[in-house]
């Protein structure tokens, strides 16, 4: 008795480890194979995709069965496949009678599930016990597998000719669909190929190809699953040829999405798929343009305002080639800003109260230690206004503003607002920071615009709350959600008067033509915009936005050579504005009343009127109490003819008329005077009158050297030292300065006040006097450049 007790024990434990040996089985993962990467546009459409790194097109699984293939896939291989446990045992009868019959193998009767598992066991022999074992472990994954998990492993597996495994990728390397698109014809073709997929494919034997496919189609239309029609269509339909490269509608960002997507093997992205073809049609039309002056590479990003998503991403030109870096993802890459960033350096201003849009910047000779920032047509407005200078784009009054600003708050923001590629301190930088001293990339240029437009766009709809997440970066993954909002009253970003006001001077941009004359362009669609060049022609910049699109192009050469010809304004903008011309018409944002305030300024400086200003109103923003009152009006006292200064020491003062005056100061006169022929002069003192207590300033000033200024000295390419030219300005056209070194005379000027001066090294003092007395003294040193 305990005999036979111990012998069901044995045998029980040993159907219990065969049990578990039978429920262990299967390969864990089923498939483990190497996979491509893939990218989809929002709506499915693939972008592109990397080859796995075995050499070999495999798409990963999605899980979804095209209803055409399936159709022709279980008609081909297994009609009982939702009816038997993994082994159809009819159709194994049928096929070892065919074999015995034949006197070789015309038909192995394997099932889907059982194909599932040869192909998961890779290429072990076909033979009796490996047969024994497939059946086995069939039924096994009949156990652990829904039919439709079977029928996904089979077509995501199954060998389609050459290095192309899987249905997705076949479809696209045969047909240039996705495998939901095929026609009877395609899925039928798709269906026969697995079935000796090293002899018959596309590329060769297509008489039996065609016979094969159009059998099948034959029996499903006897099946009824297809009328005539469909049927006489489908066997019309010519078989494909060879291989069809994968679509790379998006390169650049198939690359960079795979850097960061860590295991993802399918990535749906947030790009319109449309709109990025039809980028990518506008960067291969000027491309051409383009590389004719030796510019070989491009790039443009558009980014969703309200949503925070990439809709468009071309990274490079698609035929710049190799040699010229044509595999250099450019939005990412960081380059040279020009003057992209002026419109920051505005806002940030306004919104610190420091000018108002109208506010007269100095627009001088500027000599800053070692920096001497120039105009890009090397031309002086001596005052302009601060809006107007932001649409010309005007190199010194920004270098200005940046200068009273402050370099350090400035850098500060910027990083805050997201400019990533600020690697150094502000002193590294300097003044340079807002000419393109810094680097920074499309990316993030695109994003922080896109930031400004998302925060004036929504002003209202949040209550006249700061969203803080309106500078978040754009989204690239389709499943990424928008930043959850986080509404303050206050912000530690832009505010939206400082936009609004912003986007204003923006909206008129204007640029010089050739004859140096400014033009301001007319645009289809009312964008924000501006362009940019960096030092040396190697970068051209546009950036434009409206409520509902940001985006930003860059033109130039990947390896960083300048071209002559390569601005913004001649490279990019009209690329920019093609872009827009593709989009939708939107109308323009609401401007922030709330947070702006109507007030009286001085009509002719822009600055908060004195008691001697013309007065004209305007809308600025909340927050004016930096803001200084004119510094150009006074009241002058003439004579009765309106033509002499006089005062109560030499006129009867019942006959001294008082009239406010314009009065610039004499270097700022001096430009301003040519190109605004309206603009009145001070009149000159009576002769009978002796100038009085300040009176006499500002008659003479110095554009060169500043104020304790230090100076190289100057070496001639012989090696032997030079000269320094200096310059002055008097008030009066006609005076005569008398220019002095050290007390010794050196010679006296006329209307045009330059002097050729030699000096040795040491610190030095330069006197200028005119024929009334007027004096100016200043105090410089001549210094050495170490070798």
């Amino acid at each position: 008795m305990q005999l036979i007790k111990n012998r069901w024990k044995i045998i029980g434990s040993i159907f219990f480890i065969l049990i578990v040996l039978f429920w262990c089985s299967l390969p864990n993962p089923l498939f483990d194979q190497p996979t491509s990467f893939v990218i989809e546009a929002a709506d499915g459409q693939l972008l592109g995709a990397r080859i796995a790194e075995d050499g070999q097109w495999r798409f990963p699984s999605n899980g979804v069965i095209a209803d055409k293939f399936e159709t022709a896939i279980l008609t081909f291989e297994d009609n009982r496949f939702y009816s038997h446990w993994g082994v159809d045992f009819l159709a194994m009868g049928r096929a070892i009678f065919q074999n015995i019959k034949n006197k070789r193998v015309v038909s192995g009767g394997s099932t889907l599930s059982m194909q599932v598992i040869r192909l998961s066991r890779k290429g072990k022999p076909r033979t009796l016990l490996q047969k024994l074992i497939e059946i086995i472990l069939a039924f096994r994954l009949e156990l652990g597998y829904s039919k439709k998990e079977i029928l996904s492993s089979y077509a995501s597996n199954a060998p389609f000719g050459g290095n192309v495994v899987g249905l997705e990728a076949a479809s696209w390397r045969y047909f240039w669909k996705k495998s939901t698109m095929l026609s009877w014809a395609e899925a039928t073709t798709l269906a026969v190929l697995p079935n000796a997929p090293s002899f018959i494919h596309p590329g060769k034997n297509r008489n039996a190809l065609i016979e094969k496919r159009n059998r099948l189609l034959q029996k499903i239309y006897e099946k009824g699953l297809i009328d005539s029609i469909t049927l006489d269509l489908a066997i019309a339909e010519p078989l494909p040829s060879k291989p069809l490269p994968l679509p790379q509608d998006a390169p650049h960002l198939l690359n960079y999405v795979a850097s960061v997507s860590k295991d993802k093997k399918v990535y749906k992205t947030t790009i319109d798929y449309g709109l990025q073809k039809t980028i990518n049609e506008i960067a291969n039309r000027y491309h051409p343009t383009l590389s004719n002056n030796e510019i070989h590479n491009l790039a443009i990003l558009v980014l969703d305002v309200a949503t925070k998503k990439v809709l468009a991403y071309v990274g490079n030109a698609k035929n710049a080639g190799f040699e010229h870096g044509q595999s250099v993802d450019i939005i990412q890459a960081p380059r040279s800003t020009g003057s992209i960033l002026k419109p920051i350096l505005y806002a940030l201003a306004l919104q610190d109260g420091q000018i108002l849009p109208k506010s007269l910047l100095q627009d001088i000779p500027t000599f800053l230690k070692d920096y001497r920032p120039e105009n890009f047509l090397n031309t002086y407005d001596g005052v302009i206004p601060a809006d107007l200078a932001l649409s010309r784009s005007l190199n010194i009054p920004f270098v200005r503003l940046l200068q009273s600003y402050g370099v350090e708050k400035f850098h500060f923001n910027l990083k805050k607002l997201g400019i990533s590629t600020l690697s150094n301190g502000p002193n590294h930088y300097g003044l340079s920071l807002i000419l393109g001293g810094s680097e920074a990339t499309l990316w993030d240029l695109t994003n922080l615009y896109s930031g400004m437009a998302c925060r004036l766009k929504y002003f209202y709809k949040n209550q006249g709350w700061y969203n803080e997440s309106d500078f978040d970066k754009s989204n690239l993954s389709w499943f990424n959600k928008k930043s959850e909002p986080r509404l303050q009253k206050e912000t530690a970003y832009l505010t939206a008067d400082a936009i609004w006001l912003t986007f204003e001077a923006m909206k008129k941009l204007e640029r010089p033509n050739a004859q140096g004359e400014w033009e301001r362009f007319d645009l289809k669609n009312e964008i924000a915009w501006k362009t940019g060049t960096s030092f040396g022609f190697r970068d051209a910049w546009a950036i434009g936005v409206n409520p509902n699109f940001a985006i930003g192009v860059w033109t130039g050469n990947a390896d960083g050579e300048g071209r002559p010809g390569l601005t913004g304004i001649s490279a990019a903008a009209p690329i920019l504005f093609d872009v827009f011309d593709q989009l939708p018409f939107t109308p323009w944002f609401d401007q922030p009343f709330d947070e702006m305030n109507f007030i009286e300024v001085c009509a002719e400086s822009g600055y908060l009127p004195n008691k001697n200003c013309p007065i004209d109103s305007i809308w600025v923003q909340k927050n004016t109490l930096n803001i200084q009152q004119c510094p150009y009006h006074q009241l002058v006292h003439l004579d009765a003819t309106n033509r002499k200064q006089v005062n109560i020491s030499c006129y009867p003062h019942e006959l001294i008329i008082n009239q406010p005056w314009f009065v610039l100061p004499p270097t700022e006169e001096h430009y301003y005077v040519a190109k605004h022929p309206n603009y009145r002069p001070l009149p000159v003192f009576s002769d009978s009158c002796e100038l009085e207590g300040k009176q006499n300033e500002n008659i003479i000033q110095l554009i060169y050297p500043n104020f304790k200024a230090r100076i190289f000295m100057p070496i001639d390419i012989n090696g032997e030292k030079s000269k320094t030219v200096f310059k002055a300005i008097h008030r009066s056209r006609s005076a005569l300065l008398h220019w002095n070194i050290d007390k010794e005379f050196i010679g006296t000027t006329k209307e045009i006040h330059e002097m050729e001066i030699n000096t040795v090294v040491g610190k030095h003092v330069l006197t200028l006097v005119d024929e009334q007395g007027n004096r100016l003294e200043q105090t410089f040193e001549i210094i050495e450049k170490a070798n």
